[in-house]
């Protein structure tokens, strides 16, 4: 500890490390041109690094040097059931192998506070249009589920510093924007800056209120959990001045849906950004929290905004303790967080975007950075003249309208607008069309309360848009089953259908299995093409329907204005429903302090929740880095939907197939996400994406799209998992080779453990997004960076070579990828060493984080037993 740093806080009780005085008394007046991602930094360091090596540390940040590591120690870890759920699977697993060893499995615990909130689970099987959707949706959540939820309340007993929110209260990063957030901590009598990790991508939505909350793996996570530091080098921290104002009838969702495109373009992938200016100074927190929840769309690692009256004012109408909401202005002004104080900061680049330019948007097909303004649906060919046939879907109908994600739920003017416009919509006798299936599913129960006391949710119920859960739902491809006759309809017409939902992705395949193609949008534009019915529709020029007068209604006719908007927040959203919401969310419950047993009790037929097995089998096994084949040549922008879907299971895939010899009904298959606790079900997941193009499977000259492989040296075709399977018979090593982009998505563990766990020992890219390539690193998975300008396809890789990797595993150092082709050539291709830190280095050696951890905890509680012997 650095005491010496260690002030009273003026006007508090508390102390505060001082970060200002120790940089400045190094480097006389630097910290007044420190970035506020560096201030956040460098207090981390003073308040946490040893004495002897904070100068060090201290001089990554004021030299901008990024040539050596420095640790970041996060307050917190957040995570969702899914993600947290398999990590404390593995916590659940590592507390047997300690106990096989000799060791006390109760001392195994998050050292960290963690977070964990069920929301992942809950499949919309019931549309809003049912009065009944929230309550017969949980209770099929609660029987689906009833393995993962027993063993959540496990945890929640005993893990000492686990907190569990239950199913059916709201989506994480909402919650923890409206209540899990203090802005500034309080430990031990010392106040200090917010700042954790979560497992999920997303966890920069809380960048809005200053606290830098960056989402990683899960493994990297667990590892932060245990108490080891999170290593990190400077990140770029880019400036992202914001002018001018949104235009009339402008919401925040088509400004973050610009703003991807354009930072996209920008090129700011694993940076941290930092928005300011007279833009941003404009905009509600609501609207940064939009903006802050989509970094990874845009690729950055956090998106902050500094603290400022707007960050006052939401912490009070979000009914934050007034004594917390004094502590955070202290404190920011105090130690130069407060927005004013950072006009003179400097940083690598700066990028101007004005809030002017922004039109009405929506984002896709496909991806979140595919922009088109709504005035050019035509133009871009995405709109036209449909030729209905009566009783008959049309072409491009919107078999999905959703309003879902905290994204855009947790924005009062968004849900506000999407009422009004449902209202006007029923005045003039407007209504969806029969075969969308269309839901609510706000990010916090407080959303429901305002939009009672507006008079708005029974408009949005008359149109189908009912409350359907308070969870992640069609956003992660938990949309549910369609209509039986619609789905045949699909099929038997081959029709292209669509969805339209107010989330943050829009993968192929991601949202639901029959819906081609997808749509991102503001929750009023989802109200609207629920009510035209397909996107083969000009939105801002058809008719939407007729008026009782006899008028054709268009969407300027329903569109609410600006000011009757902010009139309706200002008068119906009180700081009473948040605390109605969340004090008894968060009070102590009476069986808290029970006690269980610190081993689990492994159910043997769960296909839920099953002992991993990273200390057994393949994963034990020496990795050779020799006479590798491969599994799967891949081309650019390969997500973690590709390589570990998460949607619904169907019968006719290898984990459906798995599940139906496990005695459950299809009804109940789920989805793959609640199904990553049980390795067996879960491996069988791996490259199970539909829309998965391995070029080494070629029919008629072209590559043939599904989970499909070749196995070699036979050249036979077979799906993915039969592939794997006799690989995995014959202990064959293998390898992966990939374009740009590598892992690009959600923060998915089993993209990483499922190429693990098939015998995947390296992935060789011409390029990777940050949080996949450090879980492959924490699954003992070896990335490789091709050079610039060299691919797969430059070297003419098919997929009939076999691969030894050699040289020195250092951090980013050169090793050479040896290709040995079937007539007898040897290329030789120098590559990069994707361990960025020497920790990658020792936790890769291990065999992962899993096996570090434990090696380390055994080394310790010897050590430990030995010094009371010797004493």
């Amino acid at each position: 500890m650095n005491e010496h740093y260690r002030k009273p806080l003026p006007g508090t009780r508390f102390d505060f490390f001082d970060a200002r005085a120790a940089i400045d008394a190094i480097w006389p007046g630097a910290y007044e041109k420190l970035p506020y991602t560096s201030r956040v930094l460098a207090e981390n360091l003073v308040r946490r690094c040893e004495p002897e090596t904070l100068e060090a540390s201290l001089a990554q940040l004021v030299e901008r040097r990024r040539d050596l590591d420095f640790p970041w120690y996060p307050a917190r870890v957040v995570c969702h059931d899914i993600l947290g759920q398999t990590a404390l699977v593995d916590l659940a697993g590592l507390r047997d192998a300690i106990a096989a060893r000799g060791g006390d499995p109760s001392m195994v615990n998050p050292v960290v506070p963690t977070q964990l909130v069920v929301d992942h689970s809950l499949a919309v099987e019931c549309g809003g249009y049912d009065k009944d959707a929230f309550a017969k949706n949980r209770a099929i959540e609660e029987r689906r589920n009833e393995d993962r939820f027993h063993f959540i309340d496990w945890t929640k007993k005993a893990f000492r510093n686990v907190d569990v929110i239950p199913p059916g209260n709201g989506i994480l990063h909402q919650i923890n924007l409206e209540r899990m957030s203090p802005v500034i901590q309080v430990r031990d009598g010392v106040a200090f800056p917010d700042t954790l990790v979560g497992t999920d991508s997303h966890t920069p939505m809380v960048d809005a209120l200053g606290v830098i909350a960056i989402g990683v793996g899960g493994l990297e996570a667990e590892s932060v959990m245990l108490g080891r530091a999170s290593w990190m080098r400077l990140p770029d921290i880019v400036g992202v001045e914001l002018t001018g104002k949104r235009e009339p009838g402008i919401t925040a969702t088509d400004i973050v849906l610009a703003l991807t495109e354009f930072l996209r373009k920008e090129k700011v992938v694993s940076s941290y950004l930092e928005f300011h200016g007279e833009g941003a100074a404009r905009l509600t927190l609501g609207d940064r929290a939009t903006i802050s929840n989509m970094a990874p769309e845009y690729g950055a690692t956090a998106a902050m905004f500094h603290i400022d009256e707007q960050t006052i004012a939401y912490l009070k109408l979000t009914g934050r303790d007034d004594a917390l909401v004094k502590l955070v202005e202290i404190y920011a002004k105090e130690a130069g967080l407060w927005a004013d104080s950072l006009r003179h900061a400097e940083y690598e680049r700066v990028l101007r975007f004005d809030l002017s330019s922004v039109t009405r948007n929506i984002a896709g097909p496909s991806n979140p950075h595919r922009r088109v303004p709504t005035s050019e649906l035509a133009v871009r060919g995405i709109s036209g003249a449909v030729d209905t046939e009566p009783g008959k879907m049309p072409d491009g109908a919107v078999i999905i309208a959703a309003i879902t994600s905290c994204t855009n739920t947790n924005n009062p003017r968004n849900m506000i607008a999407a009422g009004l416009l449902a209202r006007n919509a029923n005045r003039l006798g407007l209504a969806r069309k029969p075969w969308v299936k269309s839901s609510l599913a706000p990010g916090s129960k407080a959303v429901t309360l305002y939009l009672e006391a507006a008079g708005l949710l029974p408009e949005l119920e008359q149109l189908g848009f009912g409350v359907v859960a308070y969870a992640c739902t069609s956003c992660n491809g938990m949309s549910g089953a369609l209509d039986p006759a619609i789905q045949r309809e699909i099929v038997e017409r081959e029709l292209y259908a669509t969805a339209v939902l107010s989330g943050n992705r829009n993968f192929d395949g991601r949202i639901h299995p029959y819906a081609k193609q997808a749509f991102l949008a503001s929750p009023p534009l989802v109200v609207a093409y629920a009510i035209a019915g397909t996107i083969r529709f000009d939105i801002e020029k058809d008719v939407l329907g007729i008026g009782p007068d006899g008028t054709p209604v268009t969407l300027m006719d329903i569109w609410p204005s600006d000011e009757e908007i902010d009139a309706i927040v200002a008068a119906s959203v009180k700081p009473e429903q948040f605390r109605q919401v969340y004090e008894p969310m968060f009070a102590v419950s009476a069986d808290d302090g029970k006690t269980v047993s610190p081993l689990y009790d492994w159910r043997e037929r769960s296909t839920y929740i099953r002992r991993p097995p990273y200390w057994e089998g393949a994963l034990a096994g020496e990795r050779t880095l020799a006479g590798m084949r491969a599994l799967a040549v891949l081309g650019d922008n390969i997500t973690t939907d590709h390589l570990s879907p998460s949607n619904a299971i169907l019968p006719d895939s290898a984990a459906g197939e798995y599940l139906a010899k496990m005695g459950l009904p299809e009804e109940d298959f789920n989805s793959y996400a609640t199904h990553r606790g049980d390795h067996l079900t879960a491996q069988r997941a791996t490259f199970a994406n539909p829309t998965l193009n391995n070029e080494m499977v070629v029919e008629d000259g072209k590559v043939k799209a599904g989970s499909l492989a070749r196995i070699e040296p036979e050249g036979k075709i077979t799906r993915m998992w039969e592939a794997i399977e006799t690989y995995m018979s014959r202990k064959q090593p293998l390898i992966v080779i990939a374009g740009a982009d590598y892992g690009q998505g959600s923060s998915r563990d089993w993209a990483a453990k499922g190429v693990r766990l098939a015998g995947v020992e390296a992935i060789v890219a011409e390029g990777f997004e940050r949080i996949h390539r450090t879980n492959l690193v924490g699954m003992g998975v070896l990335p490789l960076e091709f050079k610039p300008g060299v691919s797969r396809i430059t070297l003419g890789i098919d997929g009939t070579e076999t691969f030894d990797i050699v040289g020195e595993r250092r951090a980013r150092s050169e090793m050479t990828l040896v290709i040995y082709r079937r007539n007898g050539e040897r290329v030789d291709v120098p590559v990069t060493c994707r361990l960025d830190t020497a920790e990658e280095v020792s936790i890769y050696e291990a065999g992962g984080v899993l096996q570090r951890f434990a090696q380390d905890f055994l080394e310790s509680s010897l050590a430990d037993r030995n010094a009371v012997g010797s004493a």
